[in-house]
């Protein structure tokens, strides 16, 4: 039997990022999980302009708390009560170290679904994660962004052949 005691939710204030939400909501009322909620970055990055400290030990500034749980309706906080969690440094390393450090036992987080060019040249954080968590790793495409067909810069083509 499947035990979910702890889950991640990885977000960067983005429509991708949110889309991974009702997910992680529903799956931690389904088992009764702890959500954490984790933020890597600055303020700068975050659109903060506050400049309300952020301790050694991965505190939380106030700003960062509440526009994450803004992304929540007040039902969902009621029904999950979320601890909110703030680290700098590479994301998709952080959110790695967070899990492990956290005994994490589910990732849900977003992925932008670039496709195949633009993940050989720009990479992905969620494909990072996948590779390297302690835990399996859910990712959610956000619905928006429906591939239609195959855009491909110049500049991402000849890096893709450079690669080949």
């Amino acid at each position: 039997m499947i035990a979910l005691k702890r889950i991640l939710v990885p977000h960067d204030f983005s429509e991708t990022s949110s889309a991974s939400v009702s997910f992680a909501v529903a799956l931690a009322k389904s088992f009764g999980a702890k959500l954490d909620f984790l933020y890597v970055g600055d303020r700068d990055q975050a659109g903060l302009e506050s400049e309300g400290p952020v301790d050694a030990d991965y505190g939380v500034a106030e700003p960062v708390r509440s526009r994450l749980s803004a992304v929540l309706s007040p039902a969902q906080r009621a029904a999950v009560r979320p601890e909110f969690h703030m680290r700098t440094g590479g994301a998709a390393a952080e959110i790695v170290r967070f899990a492990a450090d956290q005994e994490i036992d589910l990732i849900v987080m977003g992925t932008h679904g670039r496709g195949f060019v633009g993940h050989m040249v720009m990479g992905s954080v969620a494909e990072k994660v996948v590779r390297t968590a302690p835990c399996p790793v859910l990712t959610v495409r956000n619905p928006g962004q429906a591939v239609q067909g195959i855009d491909i810069v110049p500049e991402a083509l000849e890096a893709a052949r450079a690669v080949i």
